[in-house]
């Protein structure tokens, strides 16, 4: 509750203000790696900015991924693609498309519905599907989140010297495929008005979150992964986007972020500020 009322409100009424600034609705972006809690801060968003009269819609970077179809034609092409996430696995036009859709939706009838894709994760034995669109209309903000929306390509000689788990020439190769991967998603990045990052105080932090998670799954009788296997998926996709090699650059972009919020191991929230505080 302390939360609501010292940060959650007032990031509300601010994305209200922003609001009211444009002449279009808002996009606003939220990066948060696994277990940053990226979702639960939209729900909460959602709710206060309805009650202060602006229709909110939150939007996942996984509502846009390629269908199941076009996800197992991919991994017959890369076999690398074991797991739906990294690079690539998205349909990029389709988000940018719907993006564009949101921002002249302000200038359209409350009856001139705009299709919001969604996907569900638990079909297919869990490698998910896209269902039937959300239909929505006249809407004022648009949360858009996901583990790397926002993340640009950095230098290729970075990962001459990256740090672990990019250890094999074959690490380095895939880390390196990936980032040239994300040049394709800008357009995409360019949709959005400004960016939150939630950005944990060591990344390594996902790992613990994730095992916390999976032990919650299985004490309530549902099926999760073992520590192995928690350690190979978390390292999977530090491999395809190293958090030390994207995030860290990017929350000293001004012209990028305009707020950071550091998370604790034990899912509190640490320092807040903006990224001209650490110039």
């Amino acid at each position: 509750l302390e939360n609501l009322w010292k940060f959650w409100l007032p990031l509300g009424i601010k994305l209200a203000g922003k609001r009211q600034n444009l002449s279009h609705p808002l996009v606003q972006g939220i990066l948060g790696g696994q277990g940053t809690g990226k979702t639960t801060l939209a729900k909460i968003l959602i709710l206060i900015l309805d009650k202060l009269g602006y229709n909110t819609i939150s939007i996942s970077i996984d509502d846009i991924y390629k269908t199941y179809a076009e996800r197992q034609l991919l991994q017959k092409q890369d076999s690398r693609l074991i797991w739906r996430g990294p690079p690539g696995t998205h349909d990029i036009s389709l988000g940018i498309e719907t993006l564009d859709k949101l921002r002249q939706s302000n200038n359209q009838s409350s009856d001139n519905l705009i299709p919001i894709p969604r996907f569900n994760k638990s079909l297919f034995n869990g490698a998910g599907d896209r269902i039937e669109p959300e239909m929505v209309s006249k809407v004022d903000i648009v949360l858009f989140e996901g583990w790397f929306v926002g993340v640009r390509p950095i230098a290729e000689k970075v990962f001459n010297a990256a740090p672990p788990p990019i250890i094999t020439e074959t690490d380095r190769k895939f880390a390196r495929d990936m980032n040239r991967k994300l040049i394709d998603y800008l357009p995409l990045w360019q949709k959005l008005d400004k960016l939150i990052v939630l950005y944990p105080n060591d990344y390594r932090f996902s790992k613990q979150w994730r095992q916390q998670a999976e032990q919650q799954m299985i004490a309530s009788g549902k099926s999760g992964m073992s520590n192995d296997q928690i350690e190979k998926f978390v390292e999977y996709f530090w491999k395809a986007l190293h958090p030390e090699l994207f995030i860290n650059p990017l929350i000293k972009n001004t012209e990028l972020v305009d707020l950071i919020i550091e998370i604790n191991s034990d899912h509190s929230l640490g320092k807040i500020y903006h990224p001209n505080y650490l110039s």
